[in-house]
């Protein structure tokens, strides 16, 4: 099958790169907010214009600064998406005009062998206008008048883009992840959605980079570095067989009292989509700092919201007294997480890449039992002997009947009891059931929905 075209969008920050990627993949997927700089990481998604399909990447904004400081290492990004793009748009803003940053971008891009398709955003209006008579000067043919904002400009952006996109053929593009939606649980398993979440500075970037083998995310000691929930495809090999994976970086989580900058609301909005989107979520602990209140938060989200959960202790390598702060953090998530027994703790280090092909194998594992279904006939054997082991009380001199049970759905697993007078059940005794389930039908580990509905009676009236 030939494959998609790759377009970069480049340009230096705010000059509306992410509202045009937005536009193409539509969907709001990157971030976006009046303040420059809010692009740090390439994001990749499928982008559609007038019937063209085609690969979209958004870049970070491209700044003269040392190699070694964070927009330095944003700019080495943007140079990579352009080298290994089919065809580049560059982006200025028609309101602001060319400006020396602007100018030192197209002397790098005319240097460089991708074809550059220059933009002018912003473009409406006379101030744009002047903008747009600019750019001229910058060097490259026929600048296209465009307004991301309002898409004003497509038509125009379409023509330049057609002879590159058809070279390559569109059919068969891949369906964009974070789509809203039910998923067909009946429909086979695709590639495991694996997303890393956790605290700021925990290192997710790091793992995923050691995972995929090269410097794809934006790592460094300062905090807060990741913003957009970004997609990473990845092949694992393991014994001859190669696996698909999308990896799902995230923002850092801080507690919420901490969070009042709206961006780094909008970065953890974006990340707690990502959880919804994901079939298995790694909850990443720093093993220099331990389990703290916000990583149990956090973990409870994530099973609040039906994922699997792996918590995993990286920095492993450079940990004290290891033995102790393992079962430390094993003994605390029992404690905290008791509406999910058996949670897998497991320790990693990013840096080195040690434990990482068991988390991977862990992570397939529970994406197993979390798509997991019972026959009705095993269920039903399983239930009787619990209710007759130990059979339901009786508030106020009134028996409750529990008479059969079934399975609703997967992801996560989901099953409905029938009988009557199930509003009066405690939840020590639901709480008993979900164990026995775990034990005696394999859902180790996941979260279990557990629903009672009464039987009608025709005599009630």
């Amino acid at each position: 099958m030939s494959r998609h075209a790759t377009i970069a969008i480049v340009g230096r920050p705010n000059v509306g790169k992410s509202t045009l990627f937005n536009r193409l993949v539509g969907k709001r997927l990157a971030l976006v907010d009046d303040q420059p700089g809010v692009t740090r990481d390439r994001r990749e998604g499928d982008g559609k214009l007038l019937g063209l399909e085609f690969r979209i990447v958004d870049t970070a904004g491209f700044e003269d600064q040392d190699a070694a400081t964070l927009p330095g290492r944003m700019r080495v990004q943007t140079e990579k998406a352009v080298r290994e793009a089919d065809a580049a748009l560059f982006m200025i803003d028609g309101r602001a005009g060319v400006t020396p940053l602007d100018e030192e971008i197209a002397r790098w891009l005319r240097s460089e062998d991708t074809p550059i398709i220059l933009l002018v955003n912003k473009a409406e209006g006379k101030q744009g206008e002047n903008g747009l008579m600019e750019s001229y000067s910058l060097g490259f043919d026929n600048p296209i008048a465009l307004s991301a904002e309002h898409g004003e400009g497509v038509v125009d952006l379409f023509d330049a883009l057609r002879p590159i996109v058809e070279g390559y053929g569109a059919e068969g593009a891949e369906t964009l992840p974070l789509a809203d939606g039910e998923e067909d649980e009946d429909a086979p398993l695709g590639p495991m959605k694996l997303a890393i979440v956790g605290r700021p500075n925990a290192g997710k970037s790091t793992l995923i980079n050691r995972m995929i083998g090269e410097d794809r995310l934006i790592t460094g000691p300062e905090a807060g570095i990741t913003r957009d929930s970004i997609r990473v495809d990845w092949q694992w090999e393991k014994d001859g067989e190669v696996h698909e994976i999308q990896l799902f970086d995230t923002a850092g989580m801080r507690k919420r009292a901490k969070v009042v900058d709206k961006l780094e609301k909008l970065s953890v909005a974006d990340a707690l989509h990502a959880v919804d989107f994901a079939e298995v979520v790694v909850l990443l602990l720093d093993a220099t700092k331990g389990l703290e209140a916000q990583d149990l938060r956090i973990a409870d989200k994530v099973l609040q919201e039906g994922r699997a959960l792996i918590v995993a202790l990286n920095k492993w390598d450079i940990a004290e007294d290891p033995s102790a702060l393992f079962n430390g953090v094993r003994t605390a998530l029992d404690d905290g997480l008791s509406q999910v027994k058996g949670v897998p703790v497991l320790s990693i280090s990013g840096a080195t890449g040690k434990g990482i092909d068991t988390l991977v194998r862990v992570a397939f594992e529970q994406r197993e039992i979390w798509t997991n279904r019972v026959s009705t006939a095993r269920l039903n054997r399983w239930f009787e002997g619990a209710i007759t082991a130990n059979p339901p009380p009786a508030p106020g001199g009134k028996r409750i009947k529990l008479r059969y049970i079934t399975q609703a759905r997967t992801r996560p697993p989901t099953f409905v009891v029938f009988g009557s007078r199930t509003d009066a059940l405690p939840g020590s005794y639901e709480r008993y059931l979900v164990n026995g389930m775990r034990k005696e039908l394999g859902f180790q580990g996941v979260p279990v929905r557990l629903n009672f509905r009464n039987s009608r009676n025709p005599y009630d009236e």
